[in-house]
């Protein structure tokens, strides 16, 4: 990779974990499935009316709003409010890894090899430090909500596995996530009012200051669309599994971020957890490389 991609790619994992820390700031203003509608709307307008629709069926589009937006994003925003520190959640949603492989093995018949189940059980023994050491700023539920996240994100990408199938080619994942955003902000609206009421949003809405919106629109253009896009235009150019380890720094980032800017404690326990969890991830991401290397000799 030239540098100036590194560089890219770095820029990405970056926004991607430390933007952690901007959804707890967000939350301090906005209920959090407000905060999500709120999000995937700035996702969706004004982008729709200058980019394409990717030539996939509409009901890619809807599953993939709904699983990443009331799914993902709600979930993870919900348990981020009060149950889960920014650090902790930026570290166990990437369970995602391993539910978008048992996923593949489900609905694409896909072999998994014993380094990635030896990577699974490595990280589930990280989600067994951090269940032991819950206390009022780590509960079970949050945990929980957390894991579910990585779950509804594990079946959005499993989702977009199958329309670049049917389409028999790349897919413009911009215009795939500017148009699925569509689909998320309808469940999404319906949860705030639902669990949060109109007269919470709108009083959160009128009083929320210049920080609160930039959250926002960070949430929109900065982690979203940006992120979204360049990732998408490195793996074009680079084969996926030079890219995707990259993405075992956006707990680091997250972690990091979130000790620097929220004070948030760093006690061994934690440090432990995401050494076994991180490690898990790098096991089973370096499962195929190992695989097409042995298969080369």
């Amino acid at each position: 990779m030239r540098p100036a991609h590194i560089l890219l790619a770095l820029a990405v994992v970056a926004i991607w974990g430390t933007n952690f820390v901007v959804i707890k700031i967000g939350l301090n203003h906005f209920p959090p499935f407000l905060f999500a509608t709120l999000r995937f709307i700035c996702s969706a307008l004004p982008w729709l009316l200058f980019i394409k629709r990717p030539p996939v069926r509409v009901r890619w589009l809807v599953w993939y709003g709904v699983l990443l937006g009331a799914g993902q994003f709600g979930l993870l925003f919900y348990a981020m409010r009060a149950d889960i520190s920014p650090g902790l959640a930026s570290l166990v949603v990437q369970m995602q890894v391993f539910f978008t492989i048992g996923l593949s093995v489900l609905f694409f018949r896909e072999r998994v090899g014993l380094l990635p189940i030896a990577g699974m059980l490595l990280a589930l023994c990280g989600l067994i430090v951090i269940a032991a050491h819950v206390d009022a700023s780590v509960t079970v539920a949050g945990v929980a909500m957390v894991v579910a996240a990585g779950f509804f994100w594990a079946g959005a990408n499993t989702v977009v596995k199958q329309a670049a199938r049917e389409a028999h080619t790349s897919i413009d994942m911009l215009g795939f996530v500017v148009w699925s955003s569509v689909f998320a902000i309808p469940p999404l609206l319906l949860l705030s009012l639902l669990f949060e009421g109109t007269d919470a949003g709108w009083q959160a809405m009128q009083h929320a200051r210049l920080g609160a919106w930039a959250a926002v629109l960070w949430q929109a253009l900065g982690n979203t669309l940006f992120g979204f896009a360049a990732w998408s235009w490195l793996l074009t150019r680079h084969p996926a599994a030079i890219i995707s380890p990259y993405a075992l720094l956006i707990p680091l980032f997250g972690v990091g971020a979130s000790s620097l800017l929220l004070n948030e404690p760093l006690p061994p326990w934690k440090i432990v957890a995401a050494l076994l969890v991180l490690g898990g991830l790098s096991v089973t991401t370096a499962a195929p490389l190992l695989a097409k290397w042995s298969r080369s000799r």
